[in-house]
């Protein structure tokens, strides 16, 4: 099974769809995949679905969407090659494509529709059957791009970060109806991408690509108007090009939004880094960031 979520909900089994058009079923879908290979108690999946007040239905009803979601795996699994040899034993190191954790095949090769959506004690699991996730290809990806950050291996960040950021074709779980704990899960995965995203502009602007970076930098302190790294970031790619009046603007707007918006002042680095501009110190530089992201505290 073949998951993507960093984006328009998609779920593949045999490569053939098997995400509902129905709300409810897609959030079902959209909760299970997200825990892939992991139980999914009946109380999470009835409280993303009815919130604290579920109907005295619900437990049927949610069955009634896990036979769907099931119907359409089956329709999925008529595809299905001739009988496949079992699964062997994951290596030490996964390859990229293939990092699930899921239950090994049936010895035969072939698998129902329970096999691939498994009823558990107190809840249900989606068995990927070391399937592809791209939540899973990005946490890799990032990781290693972290990884060489630490280490100085700028290019190699980049090129990592850069990689890990084209899995996303969208805002997480678009197009799927959110309940409290979707919701949840669509934020913290909007936050590792402008954590990587962070990274990886911190990468570029240490390889010197301060001028291609403005064009992307512009359209992102607009859609993120309070980010003050992002900013301080911008800031620093103009004033390396030449452009020490643009940078000084950019803080100057950043300072409105943030005392309209948060009635916060800008954090004491990014007036350093003003400061720095405006005396026309030769190479400002940002303060480090850490993995944990007090960079990101004001993001917006």
């Amino acid at each position: 099974m073949d998951i993507d979520v960093l984006g328009e909900l998609a779920v593949r089994e045999n490569g053939v769809s098997v995400t509902p058009t129905a709300p409810k079923p897609r959030q079902v879908l959209a909760l299970l995949a997200l825990h892939a290979d992991r139980v999914v108690p009946v109380a999470q999946l009835t409280e993303e679905l009815w919130g604290q007040r579920p109907p005295r239905s619900a437990r049927t009803t949610l069955q009634t969407y896990v036979l769907q979601l099931r119907e359409l795996i089956s329709a999925a699994l008529v595809h299905d090659t001739p009988p496949r040899t079992p699964h062997p034993a994951p290596p030490p190191a996964l390859p990229r494509t293939s990092r699930g954790s899921g239950q090994d095949a049936p010895a035969d090769g072939r698998r129902s529709a329970k096999d691939v959506l498994v009823t558990s004690p107190g809840g249900y699991l989606l068995n990927t059957s070391g399937g592809t996730s791209d939540v899973r290809e990005f946490e890799l990806l990032a990781g290693q791009g972290y990884r060489a950050m630490d280490a100085g291996d700028f290019a190699g960040a980049a090129r990592q970060l850069r990689e890990a950021l084209a899995l996303w074709t969208g805002s997480a779980l678009a197009g799927v109806q959110t309940g409290v704990l979707l919701e949840m899960h669509a934020r913290r995965l909007e936050e590792t991408r402008l954590c990587a995203l962070d990274q990886r502009i911190e990468a570029d602007l240490r390889l010197g690509r301060h001028r291609e970076l403005l064009g992307e930098l512009t359209v992102l302190v607009s859609r993120y108007r309070t980010h003050e790294n992002l900013h301080g970031q911008f800031m620093l790619a103009l004033h390396r090009s030449g452009r020490r009046s643009e940078a000084l603007e950019v803080y100057q707007r950043l300072r409105g939004a943030l005392v309209r918006e948060l009635g916060l002042e800008p954090s004491a680095a990014l007036r350093r880094l003003q400061r720095s501009i405006l005396m026309a110190h030769p190479e400002p530089q940002l303060e480090p960031v850490s993995r944990s992201g007090e960079r990101l505290s004001r993001a917006g």
